[in-house]
């Protein structure tokens, strides 16, 4: 990061009250877990086998099918009153 960015954040920062700096500081800490929140190998593994299932023809299951194979109607998921 240039000295110039790193400078003219601080200085935003410097102008901020107690509730807005407390919510930037919550930002960049999410921001930063995110960088860690890093895909392990068996996640890629199954990312590409995916895609090559569907690059072959393979279909996917559409969402009414499956709401109607676990007992629900659309108008339950809708108006969140989809319960077991």
């Amino acid at each position: 990061m240039a000295v110039d960015t790193k400078q003219h954040a601080h200085q935003l920062l410097d102008q901020l009250g107690p509730g807005q700096l407390a919510a930037v500081v919550h930002l960049l800490e999410v921001m930063i877990d995110e960088e860690e929140d890093e895909l392990t190998e068996a996640d890629r593994r199954a990312l590409r086998a995916s895609d090559e299932y569907f690059r072959n023809g393979g279909q996917g299951i559409p969402f009414e099918q499956v709401v109607a194979d676990l007992g629900f109607t659309m108008e339950q998921i809708r108006s969140g009153t989809a319960k077991k």
